[in-house]
């Protein structure tokens, strides 16, 4: 298998740059071959995060070539009971990963179309069987990389158990009711402090709600209001003025908010998840 053959490895983790853990991962990809291409998705999900670390999956991955494969390593309960798993996706990749809610939105976005649970009596990097504490070295990145090589064969990562069974975080539907569109607060931008919804353009379009439309917005975290207000809803940031507000989509097509070139999240407290809920209405 020549390198260009061979599958490309992204790497997202909640571990940052402070330390060595994520060269320590690509030296062990490395070990095992070294043609193998490594590209960093992000290393900045905030700790223990595996609401994002499944969105951000859902957000980049459909966007690198088929066959690629991810290695996404949030993993709050290294060394217990959970499965690792490489899961394949309908979009033609493959993610490695705990299987502890990660793959969620792809499973709800994109399809999961096979998982295996990865055995790692065979798929373990040999020199660290005394620690249970790096999964992402051990047992994710060196899975990952035996895979992308040719070393193991896809039936070779470990036993498959039924796609039913993968762990998925509760994610309400976007609605339409008597003209209330209704969704949650899906991800937030942390650097720019823009709100990205789970609302599809297409919903407020089923809504009656257009460019220039003027739209009013409630976000509830829980039974708590958090915020209220109207604003414009934009095709981009320039067509306000800075520090005011909008509703705009976003680059995966869903429903946002924001403030132009200040954030609402600092703002206003705003977060992100299955309990921030969110609707909005057309004024006028």
């Amino acid at each position: 298998m020549s390198r260009t053959d061979k599958p490309i490895l992204v790497f997202q983790t909640d571990f940052t740059y402070a330390e060595g853990a994520v060269s320590s991962m690509y030296g062990v990809v490395k070990r095992v071959d070294r043609e193998l291409e490594i590209f960093d998705g992000t290393h900045y999900i905030p700790q223990y995060d595996i609401w994002s670390a499944s969105y951000r999956l859902y957000q980049s991955l459909p966007f690198w070539p088929e066959g690629t494969i991810y290695v996404s390593v949030v993993d709050p309960g290294v060394g217990t009971s959970r499965r690792a798993c490489a899961a394949k996706t309908a979009s033609g990749h493959v993610v490695v990963t705990p299987d502890n809610g990660a793959l969620t939105h792809l499973a709800r976005h994109i399809g999961i179309t096979e998982v295996r649970e990865i055995d790692e009596t065979v798929n373990r990097y040999p020199a660290t069987r005394g620690t249970s504490v790096f999964h992402g070295r051990d047992v994710f990145g060196y899975t990952a990389a035996r895979l992308a090589s040719g070393i193991i064969s896809w039936e070779e990562v470990g036993p498959a158990y039924p796609v039913d069974e993968i762990v998925v975080l509760p994610i309400a539907q976007p609605a339409v009711e008597d003209g209330v569109v209704t969704g949650i607060v899906d991800i937030i931008d942390p650097n720019f402090g823009n709100a990205w919804t789970n609302i599809p353009l297409a919903v407020f379009e089923q809504a009656g709600i257009a460019y220039g439309d003027t739209v009013h917005l409630r976000v509830h975290h829980g039974a708590e209001l958090v915020f209220e207000g109207s604003l414009p809803f934009c095709r981009t940031f320039g067509d306000v003025g800075k520090g005011e507000l909008l509703a705009y989509t976003n680059e995966l097509m869903n429903i946002s908010f924001t403030m132009n070139a200040e954030s609402i999240v600092e703002r206003y407290g705003i977060g992100y998840g299955s309990d921030w809920l969110v609707s909005f209405e057309k004024v006028g």
